[in-house]
């Protein structure tokens, strides 16, 4: 391999089969391009098998500026989990910021470009960020905020919506009414969820505590330019959501069910709240505790005290209510209708709550019955019954590690929490050993491709971040962080379907992005809203759509008992093959089309995804 120096015009055809991050790289990290030849899938009709060398070309000036030889995954095995054959090119030595792409002389293709720059990450986190004003329930989106494609009027303060919600258990009496406004649509449904949106609250504060430098105040919402980071402007219309939720004795309602429509302002219909719950309190707890930290770290004295009076109040309550239940959508809680997604937990879910607010709440207060409550329950989350570091355990991990930081924790259980955790990501296969073998030729590997397969993605990410951040073992540093830049690199393009898991980000950098994904506001048909390209708008940029999912399916009514012989047409009205029949990063459709085809299994965002790359990503972004 060799710095060179020649020149090559860029008349070379693109070829989806190499394949980098269509945003860029770092100029100091490690910088792989893949290249595939597909062998089982939709896409098995386009054969290439690369040259024996690549050169990353300079795309200004046309210069070559290194060529190195081509390197063949697993002796030439086709991977199991993406049916392709794959080669790797190593240009990881080029760290000269500029816009370069990856050219296969031999067969005159090229990659998309990208960029090699220090700030090469900074719009994608903006745009990603700024979905959660779009989401913002009860907020008027003016065109100058939200582009004029986008704007909106407020929605969901009409009649009998959130300023004067009702009870869905006592619905025709007045004396149940109560402003439950604010907060975000949880995902492509209109609902608010209240522990998720508590999750979501944890994961935008530890966002921030875990790099203040990554935030700036310029990300045109509303608040832009008032001296706060935008993150903290923005988390706290959910977190004044969470407020309003909150009962007078300190309880918290569990959901409220929105109308829906496209666009949101659109929707006319009645809201209902659900009753409190256990759950829904203690992660209320957990969220007012830490934003109570973050908002005095800032100087917002008055309200870090509000906050933690809420969360002090949810705490008592749910100390003294440890199994206060109730599930929305759900027969057995005669609450179907209420909401979609339901979000009660078991009982090991609860005392994982309880055990990150009791976290939290040693922190800010130092009281000591919470650390004593800590203490006496920590082994009870999985990372220490079981050894293992999972992506489907993240929050609970982390919640173990966060307490290892705390000045007044306990020595000992610190020590082995750290043990523990840096054991399982340094010698479990499913860690860093799956990233040192190559176990996935995508380089981002996960066990189980699930429904939000990109929200694991983004927590195993994290999950190796986390060595570094809680500084578990500096020799182990560099290879968790170029696993953790794995992870994003693969939602940024690196994938089988050489795309940008990513909405409409083609002003940004993208390429090949997500056109549209399942949402009541940006739905299938909208002759606004629907496809980029299509429709006149498309959907905004920056949405995290679910991923690859090898269990999706059609309704279980298909094909013959949806009701109606329309109905059942519907059916039939596209191809889902794919996501069906296909390797399992393959099970990936661009398409949003509604029931019964559930295009949700597949495309749908979730603030939970959102949440969890948006963490990931602020880690290799700085305002300098």
């Amino acid at each position: 391999m060799a710095l060179v120096y020649s020149m090559v015009s860029m008349a070379q055809e693109e070829s989806r089969s190499i394949i980098v991050d269509q945003f860029g790289y770092l100029p100091s990290s490690k910088k792989i391009a893949v290249i595939k030849n597909p062998h089982i899938g939709f896409d098995s009709v386009y054969s290439f098998v690369p040259g024996k060398t690549c050169s990353l070309v300079n795309a200004d000036n046309g210069k070559v500026i290194f060529t190195g030889e081509v390197t063949t995954w697993n002796n030439g095995a086709v991977d199991a989990s993406s049916g392709d054959q794959v080669w790797h090119f190593d240009f990881s030595a080029v760290e000269e910021p500029g816009t370069y792409y990856v050219l296969d002389k031999d067969n005159n293709r090229r990659s998309f470009l990208f960029e090699i720059s220090n700030d090469v990450y900074n719009e994608v986190l903006r745009q990603a960020m700024r979905t959660f004003f779009y989401q913002r329930s009860g907020f008027k989106k003016e065109a100058k905020y939200a582009g004029k494609g986008w704007a909106d009027g407020a929605s969901h303060l009409g009649p009998l919506q959130d300023k004067n919600c009702r009870s869905f258990f006592d619905k025709d009496n007045p004396a149940t009414e109560r402003d439950v406004s604010g907060g975000w649509y949880d995902a492509g449904d209109y609902n608010k969820y209240t522990s998720w949106t508590a999750n979501y609250v944890v994961e935008l504060m530890k966002s921030y505590l875990e790099n203040p430098g990554a935030w700036s105040d310029d990300y045109n919402i509303p608040e832009s330019g008032n001296g706060v980071p935008d993150i903290l402007d923005e988390t706290k219309w959910g977190i004044n959501h969470l407020l309003r939720m909150q009962e007078t004795d300190g309880s918290v309602l569990s959901i409220v069910g929105e109308s829906h429509a496209s666009p949101p302002s659109a929707a006319n219909g009645p809201g209902y709240y659900g009753p409190v719950n256990t759950s829904a309190t203690l992660n209320t707890a957990g969220a007012l505790a830490i934003s109570s930290k973050v908002y005095r770290s800032i100087g917002q004295t008055e309200y870090a005290n509000k906050l933690l009076e809420a969360a002090l109040k949810a705490w008592k309550w749910a100390e003294a209510n440890p199994g206060v239940l109730f599930n929305n959508n759900d027969p057995t809680y005669n609450s179907r209708g209420l909401g979609a997604g339901r979000m009660e937990v078991s009982d090991y879910g609860r005392q994982m709550a309880k055990l990150e607010a009791a976290c939290y709440l040693f922190e800010v207060t130092g009281d000591e019955q919470f650390r004593d409550f800590f203490d006496q329950h920590y082994r009870e989350a999985r990372l220490i019954k079981q050894h293992n570091a999972s992506p489907f355990e993240s929050i609970d991990q982390e919640t173990l590690l966060y307490y290892t930081t705390l000045e007044n924790g306990t020595k000992q259980i610190q020590d082995e929490i750290r043990k523990i955790y840096r054991q399982t990501i340094q010698e479990g296969e499913l860690n860093l050993p799956a990233q040192e073998t190559l176990k996935d030729p995508y380089l981002a590997y996960i066990k189980d491709y699930t429904w939000g397969s990109n929200a694991v993605k983004s927590a195993k990410g994290n999950m190796f971040y986390d060595v570094i951040y809680f500084n578990l073992d500096p020799t182990l540093n560099s290879e968790c962080r170029d696993a953790a830049l794995n992870y994003i690199h693969y939602i940024n393009g690196v994938n089988p379907l050489n795309m940008v898991y990513l909405s409409n980000m083609y002003n940004y950098g993208g390429d090949n992005c997500a056109n549209e994904f399942y949402h009541s506001w940006f739905c299938n048909g909208s002759k606004k809203w629907d496809r980029v390209g299509v429709s006149t708008y498309g959907p905004p940029p920056g949405y995290l759509t679910g991923g690859a999912n090898p269990h999706y399916n059609w309704d279980r009514c298909c094909p013959k008992e949806c009701d109606t012989d329309e109905n059942n047409a519907r059916c039939f009205s596209e191809s889902i093959n794919p996501p069906k029949g296909q390797p399992a990063q393959k099970s990936y459709k661009d398409f949003n089309t509604s029931w019964p085809l559930n295009s949700w299994e597949i495309t749908e965002n979730s603030l939970s995804y959102q949440t969890r790359f948006i963490r990931l990503l602020s880690k290799f972004v700085s305002k300098e």
